[in-house]
């Protein structure tokens, strides 16, 4: 498929009034959402076009601190789609993280053409909290004990951020799931068996009943899945 049809289908409804969620995630045919550790194993060119894409898309990309560690992240970057497009400028990097266990070295503060978007807790120590500060960081308190999704993604769309792509993890993608804030799934299937692991692309307490969805649209190449999920529109609220 070209760019132009990917953009058409994957694009955010028009004319939003709140936060739209949108969680990407990439999993083996038998549920393992890592190998050796790492999402890198279960990848394809596909795929990463999609994450590209999804990311250009986006007014901001959320995550959370233990991706945000084991993966290694910096930055986003800017393209010629964003600006073809009129996306404006980088979409910064929101992190999710109850104890603000980034570090001011870490490569989303050093290696970025935008501040980075630290959504935490009162509960978290106040001297991470200034060093994420003094390193550059847009540190936002969103609840007391733990970080209040609702609260954060307000705090997301007083800054204008209302296009929201979600890159994991599993904790937050099952936050989400539990607070009723996810309303699309991207998910590709690659053609792997992992075998047995406690790893699957969701974690956490559980949610009180499942959360029905609609297939939106389905891509294959080189027996890799790509699945898109997408809540009804009479449940979007």
């Amino acid at each position: 498929m070209t760019d132009a049809d990917l953009e058409r289908i994957y694009d955010y409804p028009e004319q939003l009034d709140r936060p739209w969620v949108q969680v990407n995630f990439v999993s083996s045919a038998d549920g393992a959402v890592t190998v050796d550790g790492r999402s890198e194993g279960l990848s394809h060119p596909a795929d990463k076009r999609l994450f590209l894409l999804g990311r250009d898309l986006a007014d901001v990309i959320l995550v959370g601190a233990g991706t945000v560690l084991a993966e290694d992240y910096r930055g986003a970057r800017q393209t010629e789609r964003r600006a073809r497009l009129d996306r404006g400028g980088v979409p910064p990097i929101a992190v999710v993280t109850n104890r603000c266990t980034i570090h001011p070295d870490s490569r989303l503060l050093t290696d970025t053409h935008v501040p980075p978007i630290v959504l935490t807790c009162s509960a978290a120590p106040p001297e991470r909290r200034a060093e994420l500060a003094d390193a550059g960081a847009d540190v936002v308190l969103a609840g007391e004990q733990m970080v209040d999704l609702h609260a954060a993604l307000k705090a997301l769309e007083e800054r204008g951020l209302r296009r929201v792509d979600c890159e994991g993890g599993p904790h937050l993608f099952g936050s989400l799931l539990g607070a009723g804030l996810v309303d699309q799934l991207c998910l590709t299937m690659a053609p792997l068996l992992a075998g047995p692991g406690p790893d699957r692309i969701t974690a956490g307490p559980g949610i009180e009943k499942p959360q029905d969805m609609r297939l939106a649209s389905l891509l294959q190449e080189d027996d890799f899945l790509m699945l898109r999920y997408r809540r009804d529109p009479g449940g979007l609220g």
